[in-house]
Formats: structure tokens, sequence, C-alpha cells
């Protein structure tokens, strides 16, 4: 299909791409050439083919929604030819009643070329293996946690009240007495000896609480859990080694994060998976609070400002941020820890530790903004 176009245009050449998971739609627009749409497939020597096209005609900006993971593949093969802009989908929403993939791949490429589409965050290639790897360290240790609960469910069903007596069952006395149980012994005594001495449990409470019915299924099901959590913690000791890996040249902004009051060292990979080491791809810290979603909402309407939710952002940061807040509260002397208790009174403990989180975010774009460490002042 080809077409002329009647509007003015600030970019002279670009393409909109309506990417899905087996097809995508390309339509280019721009001074000297037609409107035209064409279809591709999504295997390689087809993306290879919708370059060497926009090549031909001389494209410069590629635009295309942040659909899933489909959009990665296209991202690749065209970021270095390309100035290539993900959008998110909700900002370039077409008119209802108009909804084609051929319409639609219009539709990004006119809001394209007329300047109207404010392109994502996408970090570099080395971080974005970093996120990948810390984004899945997460789902580990959640699974890791899942096989925890599953024992502690194993140990009631037996009537084993261990954890009653104990505040870590997976520390180095817990996991003695259940590989002690795992190898067949049941006598309370006996399994209550294999505890340390500097426990605060007396010895005939543990012996108490070990007073069960553990039973062959109880033993094979320990076992089968206590082997996955081994397993988990071998993988996760090869993902940490090798984002420790990736990390290598940026040792000092991991420094200047672990100078944040909360901000532990797995902590600060995990803020610089998400966020990258240069601010300088962020305005100012209120637009990276709101790409992170940690920002307070904003509704307002014919003057009034009306209660509204926080914007989804970046839920993996999201989460991360919201761990550090809890540990920058229990933190002793620290700002974030007076803050919190001012605040809690008068808006609840969920919002307020939600408030601390923006204020660590802010915090952590400013050392990596200045590369200087961490000051109360900054706040």
């Amino acid at each position: 299909m080809k077409r002329s176009i009647d509007y003015p245009l600030l970019i002279e050449r670009g393409c909109g791409l309506d990417v899905h998971k087996s097809t995508i739609v390309a339509t280019v627009i721009g001074i000297g050439i037609p409107l035209q749409t064409r279809s591709f497939s999504c295997f390689t020597k087809d993306l290879i083919e919708l370059r060497d096209w926009l090549l031909s005609l001389e494209i410069t900006h590629v635009a295309m929604e942040s659909t899933g993971v489909y959009w990665k593949p296209v991202f690749n093969i065209l970021e270095a030819y390309f100035e290539v802009l993900l959008v998110n989908a909700r900002y370039i929403k077409n008119v209802p009643g108009k909804k084609t993939d051929k319409k639609d791949s219009e539709w990004i490429a006119q809001l394209l070329v007329s300047g109207l589409l404010e392109n994502s965050f996408v970090p570099p290639r080395l971080i974005r293996n970093l996120r990948d790897l810390s984004r899945y360290r997460k789902k580990i240790k959640g699974q890791q946690s899942s096989e925890k609960n599953r024992i502690h469910k194993q140990l009631q069903d037996a009537n084993i009240k261990l954890s009653s007596v104990i505040s870590d069952l997976f520390g180095a006395s817990g996991l003695k007495i259940l590989e002690a149980m795992v190898r067949g012994e049941t006598c309370p005594q006996t399994l209550a000896a294999y505890a340390s001495k500097r426990l605060r449990a007396s010895r005939q409470e543990l012996i108490e609480a070990l007073d069960g019915c553990i039973e062959e299924h109880h033993r094979f099901m320990l076992t089968v859990h206590l082997e996955n959590i081994r397993d988990y913690e071998r993988l996760l000791e090869k993902i940490d080694q090798r984002m420790e890996d990736l990390l290598q040249d940026y040792q000092p902004e991991c420094q200047l994060l672990e100078s944040i009051p909360g901000i532990s060292h797995p902590t600060a990979k995990a803020l610089l998976a998400e966020i990258g080491p240069d601010m300088s791809v962020f305005p100012d810290q209120h637009h990276l609070s709101s790409w992170a979603g940690v920002c307070p909402g904003n509704h307002m309407s014919a003057g009034k400002n009306y209660h509204s939710r926080a914007r989804p952002g970046n839920k993996a940061l999201k989460t991360t941020l919201m761990e550090a807040a809890w540990a920058a509260t229990a933190t002793k002397d620290s700002w974030f820890r007076t803050k919190y208790y001012k605040m809690s009174p008068r808006m609840g403990a969920k919002k307020a530790l939600f408030a601390i989180a923006h204020k660590l975010l802010i915090v952590a774009y400013k050392v990596l903004q200045t590369g200087k460490p961490y000051q109360p002042m900054q706040i």
C-alpha cells in the first residue's frame, strides 16, 4: 500500500512496527518515500530482511511497542543501525474501531515522525544481561523459600515443634537436627544433642519440641526438600559469581550504593541491574521515581487533588526498593528510620514504607550522579 502524507514531519524518515510472536507489520513514512506497509516473519533471516529494507529506504528511526518479550529479538537486530524507540503500549493506543495490525503499525509510524513518542529506558546489553541474572536470582530465592516452607509443613505434620524453639530452622543447629531425622533418628534426647549450647531454648524445651511421630513418608519428603534447597544454593552461588564477573567494571558504583543505609551488596547489584550506572538517561530523580513506580499518584481535576494509586512502574525495582526500605528503617540512627516512625502514625505503616522506598531511590540517583557516597543532607 502506497500513498502520500499531508501532515508535518519532525523526523524525516521513520518506521512503525507492530510486533507479534510470529509476525511483524512494518509501515514506513518519510520525506521522499510513499507511505507503505510490509509484513515479515520473526525468524532471524526475516528480521535481517526487514533491516536491509529499512536501510535501503534510509530510515533513521524505528518505533515499536514493548509487547512482552517479543520486542527483544527485533531490538537486538535493529539497535546497531537505527535509533530504536521502545514505547509503552498505553501511550500509543489507536482510535477505537480501527484495530488492525496494518493500522496499528501505521499509527505508530505517524506518531513517531510527528515527534509524539517518548522512548522507554533500555539499558546497554551488559546491564540487560545483569538484569536477567538478577531477576532469575530472585525467582530462585523464592523457590528456595517455598522449599523451606514445605519442610515446616512436614515437621508440623509429624508434630515436631522445632520452629517454636529455634529462631532459624535452617541455621547450623537446625540443619544438623534435620539431617539426623533424615538418617532415621527419632529419639528426642539424641536429636536435641545436635543443637548448639548457645541456643536460647533449654535442652528440656528442645526435647519436648522434638517429641513427635516421624514416619518414613516424612523422612522421604524431608530428604527431597533438603536436596532441592542444596541445589538452589549451588545455583545461587553460580549466579552470584556470574553477576560479580559482569560487575567488575562497576565496583565503584556498587560501593556508592552500599554507602546508603539499608542497601547491602546484593541489593546494590539488583539496583544496578534495573537502573544501570548512568543517570544521564533520566532527566532528573523525579523522572526515575515515576519510571520505577514509587512516586505518589497524581490525579487532579477542577483544581482538586484526588486520591490515586502509584503507577505500576518497574515491579522488580519496586520490590527491591521496598526490601531495602525495610532494612533502612531497622538501621539505628539513620534518617530513614526516624522519618519512617514520624510518618507511620499519620499515614500508616505501608504508605510510610513506600515513601521511604521513594526516598531511597532519590538518594541512589544522587550518589550515582555525583559519584560521592551517601550523606544525610542529600535527602
